[in-house]
């Protein structure tokens, strides 16, 4: 392939929130003179409002530090407490066996729930007003060679790069094009999400309860509405969407309860099939691996969004420092630096949720007993639950500039 027009310094195949973040983060950082262009098919399309994540404190560092914090701020919701309870569906009560503050700092939480279509588009906004090039294309063709990685996006011609990005999702077409295997598995669960609006206000907490076919998460959106994520086994899941409205509300109520007063379905309830797949590399020639392009994991945590924002701050770390001296931000010892860095991180992550998982999605007695008596401990040492809101908050063994508020 030959390029037409000029070369890029850096390519991002995918306009979801973690490759905006990266074309944001870096051109904020280094400036107009950075040559970057974000191709995704979807762009021009409206987003659909619906999901929403939890972003930790070190990716709203991040977020604050290219000036995109103060544009969601008033969207965003900040989590002042989560419960965490263990019991079965159809239980009256849910003891409370574990308590956590919300702040990380004094005036800080560890967290905020953010609607994911005003993030994105955030982000997008921020890009387009810093001159980062967004074409409505996907990478048809890509090839890389010692000096340069050359992609056919589509009737947009063909771009010459530095390095390219991944950051096309979980079925990743560039992964699968430069030969990356993944290995993992399918978990026999899906997740559920919808937005709820209910009659009392949550006060910023929110709820993780413990159920026999998996968690079921209550968290904190503005205006007196909640987003859940609801894990059951995977044909109950997609018999539970099948419901009508009503039959559906009905279902919900049994989990959601009544602490909040009388709650209503404000979306179209959706199911996703929850695995956990971490790709064996994260980078190749003249190619890094982002988000879920690089690991899916389960979602028990809230880590998933977070895990691939934690990615951007040290890819984004490692090319700005070689671009600032002149160098090659696509030789393989600088992805290689990626790799290295976020190569534990997303392993602990992924092997932490699955063990949370298979730890609480039964109903055995002992099982039960045991972690219970678990969760009372833990709930007892201050220190350890500090240390925990630490690791979920998004600081803990991750040594990235941007994830402290600094700039590249």
């Amino acid at each position: 392939m030959t390029a037409t027009g000029p070369r890029r310094d850096i390519v991002v195949a995918g306009g979801g929130i973690i490759g905006l973040a990266l074309a944001a983060v870096l051109k904020t950082s280094l400036g107009r003179d950075l040559a970057i262009c974000v191709c995704d098919p979807g762009f021009g399309r409206r987003r659909s409002p619906g999901r929403a994540s939890a972003i930790t404190a070190g990716p709203r560092r991040m977020l604050g530090a290219i000036g995109v914090w103060d544009k969601i701020e008033a969207e965003a919701q900040a989590i002042s407490e989560m419960i965490v309870t263990d019991s079965r569906t159809l239980d009256p009560v849910r003891p409370i066996f574990l308590n956590f503050a919300g702040e990380l700092e004094p005036g800080e939480p560890f967290a905020h729930m953010v609607p994911n279509d005003v993030l994105a588009d955030a982000l997008e906004a921020s890009c387009r007003g810093q001159g980062v090039e967004c074409v409505a294309a996907a990478v048809s063709d890509f090839a890389a060679t010692e000096s340069a990685v050359t992609l056919r996006l589509g009737e947009h011609g063909v771009y010459a790069a530095a390095v390219v990005v991944a950051a096309d999702g979980r079925d990743s077409p560039l992964r699968e094009s430069a030969g990356i295997a993944s290995v993992g598995f399918d978990y026999d669960q899906a997740g559920i999400v919808a937005t709820i609006g209910h009659e009392r206000d949550h006060g910023g907490r929110a709820e993780e309860h413990f159920l026999p076919p998996g968690p079921f998460a209550i968290l904190p959106l503005r205006h007196r509405r909640s987003s859940i994520v609801w894990t059951e086994r995977r044909s109950e899941a997609d018999w539970l969407v099948g419901l009508d409205s009503a039959a559906f509300l009905r279902e919900l109520e049994q989990r959601f309860q009544h602490r909040l007063g009388a709650i209503e379905v404000l979306d179209q309830p959706r199911a996703f099939p929850l695995s956990l797949r971490i790709a064996r590399r994260f980078v190749a020639a003249r190619l890094a691996l982002v988000g879920d392009s690089a690991h899916t994991i389960h979602p028990i945590a809230g880590q998933g969004l977070n895990l691939g924002l934690r990615d951007v701050a040290a890819l984004a770390q490692c090319l700005a420092e070689r671009l600032r001296l002149g160098l090659d931000p696509g030789a393989a010892s600088a992805l290689r630096r990626y790799e290295q860095a976020r190569r534990f991180d997303t392993l602990a992550m992924a092997a932490t949720t699955d063990l949370l998982n298979r730890f609480f999605s039964n109903d055995t007695m002992a099982w039960r007993l045991l972690r219970d008596l678990g969760l009372g401990l833990v709930d007892r040492l201050p220190s350890l639950k500090a240390g925990l809101i630490r690791e979920a908050a998004g600081l803990g063994g991750v040594d990235a500039k941007l994830l402290r508020g600094e700039l590249v």
